[in-house]
């Protein structure tokens, strides 16, 4: 998430992430990558831009109005199936919107990450905190 200096995002991931017990499946630390995007119908809608929805039904536009979100999780067995615990969450936009918009929160420029470089960040925050996974 962009830092508006309200929530330490990054310090409050971390303390969840000590609260998981046994947080390794076969010795290993399992993590998935993941982004979606959540259309919405307003125009004056923070981090919203136009973006393709590979997934649209034939009624549906192909490129809605949407938020760009990548998710990280963890994959866990728990009571017999697996689950996926979210590790952390993220708006991004495409390099192209950024370089062309310089997109700015009350009057502040954002500091925008692309998804990758997002998922490069908190991967190794992950690795930083479970080293023996």
């Amino acid at each position: 998430m962009a830092d508006t200096g309200k929530i330490p995002w990054d310090g409050l991931w971390q303390r969840l992430w000590i609260l998981i017990p046994e947080p390794v499946s076969n010795a290993r630390l399992i993590t998935v990558l993941d982004d979606y995007i959540n259309p919405k119908t307003g125009k004056k809608i923070f981090w919203c831009s136009k973006v393709f929805d590979h997934a649209a039904k034939q009624n549906q536009s192909e490129y809605p109005w949407a938020q760009n979100n990548v998710a990280i999780g963890l994959l866990k067995v728990i009571k017999g199936r697996w689950a996926c615990l979210p590790l952390s969450s993220a708006f991004h936009h495409f390099e192209k919107d950024i370089a062309a918009n310089k997109p700015t929160y009350r009057g502040n420029e954002i500091d925008f990450k692309t998804k990758y470089r997002h998922a490069v960040d908190v991967l190794k925050n992950i690795v930083a905190k479970f080293p023996a996974s």
